[in-house]
């Protein structure tokens, strides 16, 4: 275990062995990684729990570098418990090169074991292990949400309250419906990004233009294809991601048509998936539930009724947060992951996620924000779920996009809600 002080903020930190397959008595064990967070002040107190449910998914849980946002309001309450998810962060890591060694099917199962019902599962095998099974509170982001309402479904006696930013899924899960709402919503904001920059609508066609007249390679030797720039569009959903992309496109020629090294360093950065290979992997997994079917990319299929998302179209649209099978093609890092995720998508049933008589029975205090304008999950969703999950409360705000959660009002306001309807259980 090491300890250790970042300004304002004691860090403990230590590895727990788990299954890699919880419903297998002889499966392989990985490991989880465990950061905890306190005030250097409070650091003997007996201080209540709260564990954070990284968005996602793949994603590793914050590294914080000072007090700041939800965790500096955070820090003020609780010990924090940073638990990365299974396959991220310095949690036993998953990669292509891993499922590249295996056959789709193999490949297929073991990515099935990194979904919301297996991460459920090591938090709670944390907090009874490590926590000698105190009640923890939980804050969601985005994908934090499909785990906030898993552990209502599943351990709900573990949790004190439940606090979600932008992150409430449909129930039941379908992912042709979020994808019929949330291509709207990317060409709503790809309209306003050309609204905000009309000169560059210009830039962005000139790209395409260039990008399709004949292969153009990234520093690592990908080609950079006009729908691979088109996934750019993703960050519309995050402050300030209009102007990240203006900045970025506005210095993307250099003599003539030539595209910049630092134009194509910024577009691999962005799309190579180094940091979060997960991520595309597992997106549309995320809504296999039970019976439900295959998700036989729903994405790739709402797109393909759409032609006004053609590569062709001027001014150019962007996509946003969708998974396509060209990925596993195009993308370096992604093509070990082929097999397996294209197996993945055929499933035919998939382990249960939701336990909708359960949710709807719910005593655990909820607070969740459901930004109006979310790209990502929809609020109407979001809003029609609540109304069926017991002692829950939104907070509907237009005032913040996806990312909302770096504001420090925002768990603050959460908070609220809980306290002036009893406080969280213990």
């Amino acid at each position: 275990m090491n300890e250790y002080l970042l300004p304002g903020i004691h860090v403990r930190e230590r590895y727990v062995p788990v299954p890699l397959d919880w419903w297998d008595p002889d499966s392989d064990a990985i490991e989880v990684f465990v950061r905890e967070l306190v005030d250097p002040d409070k650091r003997g107190d007996d201080l209540p729990l709260l564990t954070y449910l990284q968005g996602g998914p793949g994603g590793a849980n914050p590294r914080p570098l000072e007090p700041g946002g939800w965790i500096k309001e955070a820090l003020e309450h609780y010990r924090i418990v940073l638990v990365d998810q299974r396959g991220t962060g310095r949690s036993t890591p998953l990669d292509a090169q891993i499922l590249a060694e295996m056959d789709a099917e193999s490949g297929a199962d073991h990515l099935a074991r990194f979904r919301a019902d297996s991460i459920v599962r090591d938090l709670e095998h944390v907090r009874t292990t490590v926590y000698n099974g105190r009640k923890w509170a939980t804050l969601a982001q985005s994908y934090g949400g499909w785990l906030t309402l898993a552990y209502l479904s599943h351990a709900p006696e573990a949790l004190a309250a439940a606090y979600v930013c932008g992150g409430i899924p449909g129930n039941p899960m379908s992912a042709e419906e979020v994808y019929r709402r949330t291509f709207d919503r990317v060409a709503a904001k790809t309209n306003e990004y050309y609204r905000r920059y009309p000169h560059d609508a210009e830039q962005v066609a000139r790209i395409a233009d260039r990008l399709a007249a004949e292969p153009v390679l990234l520093p690592d030797g990908d080609v950079l294809t006009v729908r691979r720039f088109q996934s750019l569009g993703i960050d519309f959903g995050m402050k300030p991601g209009f102007e990240r992309m203006h900045w970025l496109v506005e210095d993307a020629f250099i003599r003539g048509d030539r595209l910049s090294e630092g134009f194509l360093a910024g577009v691999l950065a962005r799309t190579s998936s180094a940091a979060n290979p997960l991520f595309w992997t597992l997106q549309e997994s995320i809504y296999g539930d039970g019976p439900n079917g295959p998700t036989a990319w729903a994405a790739q299929r709402e797109r393909d009724r759409r032609p006004e998302f053609d590569e062709t179209v001027r001014p150019l649209p962007f996509t946003g947060e969708m998974a396509f099978p060209w990925m596993f093609e195009e993308v370096r890092l992604l093509k070990g992951f082929a097999p397996a995720v294209h197996a993945l998508a055929a499933r035919e049933r998939w382990s249960p996620i939701l336990d909708p008589e359960r949710l709807a029975a719910n005593t655990v205090p909820v607070a969740a924000a459901v930004y109006f304008d979310d790209m990502f999950v929809d609020s109407g969703l979001q809003l029609d779920t609540l109304r069926g999950l017991g002692n829950a409360q939104a907070w509907v705000t237009n005032e913040y996009e996806h990312d909302g959660i770096g504001a420090e009002r925002v768990f603050a306001r959460l908070r609220e809600l809980v306290r002036d309807r009893g406080g969280e259980q213990r």
